[in-house]
């Protein structure tokens, strides 16, 4: 499901950054790993690279949010024929982390590196994630490199994947690639990224994926203080995510084909939920269709316009419920993600996600045609719980973080009152959920018949930063 995402730029004032060190002592965040651990991070990172094929010539580029340096992926996007060759190269965490050390336990015990606006609790010690493994700029890598081979339409035509020596050429934002490709001087991969991108979002579509797109709340500085604002995703974003799903389809077909392996699955929706996402859709004015499907739906959606925004936020409980299973010989009873209308699973994220290790080592022993290692086959049933876990855990430190930075930023201005829109409207309770513009939040609004995608003066009653807690009323 599309979370809200906290960003900070320039600066964080002290307030928010004792809430936040707070917050990671009330969540029990492993902030530090253990001294055995660190020694065999530190050890793996000053190994030799290994002796795998030189493939330092693709030029690799890398995309990713401002200041990141836990990068996991790296792409190059070429002309094949009438078709493309996507070159995908994955961090190879495998290279680093010993089966059965002191590191492969406490990253089973992490799960998931956990993002707050002043830092993240990594999953694996920096050494590794921002650095020896991290596929930098001008750096020699160890990798996992997929060559996916598509037709004219963006279909899937062939994969493989292998180990290899990798060199990004470079390191890119999404808004200076978005700019670039707007001004005519983008680079041909990305030139390449704004063809295939498209094709695959009409694939998607016709598959009767979909892909939500959702404002972020980013946390500025500005004076010495901060402020909140929503930013919303640029077309070059969803592009590269398409390549990242891309990949997880290609890993999915090879692991039920080859019977073992983890999937990222999620149910169908009911009939309830479709029915119910259908009326609100009718409330709000948006057009539905007859015949169209969801994801056909939102595609055509503006999500800075009001209504599309109630719509998109009242839509998500469609996507619901998604989780992981694992399978050894026998495939899977449920072995798709509605969301993607395919199979899928988690391959492009080792250094941030426990799980995305195995499937990798998965699919290199596929694509070579060896046994899966025992090692990796012995831990396929644990990582659904295992993720699980991790997940429940990072989606509460995220809320706990929003709540925060909203709290703090309203705290001043209770009694103020804002314009808003409603976005949401509980089923059970007189209340639902308003966004406000400026700042940019999204909180609770306890009042009868609130007006699901309407425009609402509300008044703040409530900015409790110490609860970590926001509420409006109808003014």
């Amino acid at each position: 499901m599309p979370r809200r995402i906290l960003q900070v730029a320039d600066a964080v004032q002290p307030d928010l950054t004792e809430g936040f060190a707070r917050i990671r002592a009330e969540m029990r965040l492993p902030v530090e790993f253990t001294e055995a651990a660190e020694t065999e991070a530190r050890q793996a990172a000053a190994r030799p690279l290994p002796d795998h094929p030189d493939r330092t010539d693709i030029p690799l580029l890398t995309v990713d949010p401002p200041g990141s340096m836990d990068l996991d992926q790296a792409m190059h996007i070429e002309r094949a024929g009438e078709g493309f060759r996507v070159w995908y190269a994955i961090a190879d965490v495998g290279s680093f982390v010993t089966p059965g050390g002191a590191l492969d336990a406490e990253v089973h015990l992490r799960g998931e590196s956990v993002y707050l606006p002043d830092g993240n609790v990594p999953l694996h010690p920096r050494a590794l994630s921002e650095g020896a493994a991290s596929l930098l700029p001008g750096e020699t890598r160890p990798a996992a490199l997929w060559r996916i081979d598509l037709d004219a339409t963006g279909e899937i035509a062939s994969a493989e994947v292998s180990r290899a020596l990798v060199r990004s050429r470079g390191r890119h934002e999404y808004r200076a690639v978005q700019e670039a490709l707007d001004a005519g001087t983008a680079e041909d991969t990305f030139v390449l990224l704004s063809e295939v991108g498209p094709l695959r979002q009409v694939l998607e579509r016709a598959r009767g994926g979909v892909s939500i797109p959702t404002a972020e709340q980013e946390v500025v500085g500005e004076n010495g203080g901060f402020r909140l604002e929503f930013r919303f995703p640029m077309p070059a974003e969803g592009w590269n995510a398409q390549i990242s799903l891309l990949t997880g389809i290609a890993a999915a077909r090879m692991m039920l084909d080859g019977g073992v392996g983890v999937l990222r699955v999620l149910p169908q929706p009911s009939e309830q939920d479709l029915a119910k996402v259908r009326r609100v859709a009718l409330g709000l004015d948006v057009p539905w269709p007859k015949g169209a499907r969801y994801g056909e739906v939102v595609a055509g959606l503006d999500p800075s316009r009001t209504k599309h925004a109630a719509f998109l936020q009242e839509s998500m409980m469609l996507l619901r419920g998604s989780g992981y299973e694992a399978f050894d010989g026998t495939r899977p009873e449920l072995s798709t993600h509605s969301a993607v209308a395919a199979p899928y699973a988690h391959v492009t994220a080792p250094l941030r996600r426990l799980v995305d290790r195995y499937t990798t080592e998965v699919c290199l022993a596929l694509s070579a045609g060896r046994e899966v290692p025992a090692w990796v086959r012995e831990a396929l049933e644990a990582l659904p719980r295992e993720m699980a876990v991790s997940g429940r855990r990072a989606g509460s430190v995220e809320r706990a973080a929003v709540d925060l930075v909203e709290a703090t930023v309203l705290s001043p201005r209770i009694g103020e009152e804002f314009d808003s829109v409603v976005i949401d409207v509980e089923d059970r309770k007189p209340a639902g959920r308003v966004q406000i513009a400026e700042p940019a939040v999204i909180a609770r609004c306890a009042g009868e018949g609130l007006p699901l995608g309407e425009r609402l003066r509300v008044r703040l009653t409530v900015a409790d930063t110490e609860r970590r807690r926001v509420e409006f009323t109808p003014a």
